[in-house]
C-alpha cells in the first residue's frame, strides 16, 4: 500500500504537510465538504487556512487523487474514490451522499449521441430520492 507522501510523488505533486493532512483526511472516506475537511485537517496540523485547503483540493483533483462532486444546490464535496467510474445518490431531505456502483468492467453511457469530437473516459451520473432516515420521518409527519 502506498504512503501519501508515495502518492504525490507518483502524481508529479510536492510533498507537503496541508496536502498529506487533506489526503489523510479523504481517504478516511466519505463526501466531505470543504469546512468538514480543513476541521479534520487542522486537527492533523494545528493550523491551515481555508483557501490553503481549497488550493490542495484543487491540486489533488487535477493529479487525479480526489474527486470533486457538485449536487445541484449543494455545496461541492470530495472524496478519495477515484477511476472507478461510480455514480452517487443524493437524499433530497438531508443531502446524505452514497456512492452507487457500476457493473464491474462496463462503463455506462460512455457513447453519448453526438460526442462533439470528445473522448469520452467518464460518465457522472446522480441519482436522486430519500435516504431511509427521510422515508421514515416523512411517514412520522404524515406526508407520505
Amino acid at each position: 500500500m502506498s504512503t501519501g507522501e508515495d502518492l504525490l510523488r507518483a502524481h508529479g505533486l510536492r510533498v507537503t504537510r496541508p496536502r498529506l493532512a487533506v489526503l489523510d483526511v479523504l481517504t478516511e472516506g466519505g463526501h466531505l465538504e470543504v469546512d468538514d475537511i480543513a476541521r479534520r485537517a487542522r486537527a492533523r496540523l494545528d493550523s491551515v487556512s481555508t483557501q490553503a485547503v481549497y488550493d490542495v483540493l484543487g491540486a489533488l483533483s487535477r493529479a487525479g487523487l480526489a474527486r470533486r462532486l457538485e449536487p445541484a444546490g449543494s455545496p461541492a464535496r470530495f472524496e478519495a474514490r477515484v477511476g472507478d467510474n461510480h455514480h452517487h445518490i443524493v437524499c433530497r431531505g438531508c443531502g446524505e451522499i452514497a456512492d452507487v456502483d457500476c457493473v464491474v468492467g462496463e462503463r455506462p453511457c460512455l457513447t453519448p449521441t453526438g460526442g462533439h469530437g470528445f473522448e469520452v473516459d467518464e460518465a457522472e451520473v446522480t441519482f436522486w430520492g430519500l435516504c431511509p432516515t427521510c422515508q421514515t420521518q416523512r411517514a412520522l409527519d404524515g406526508t407520505a
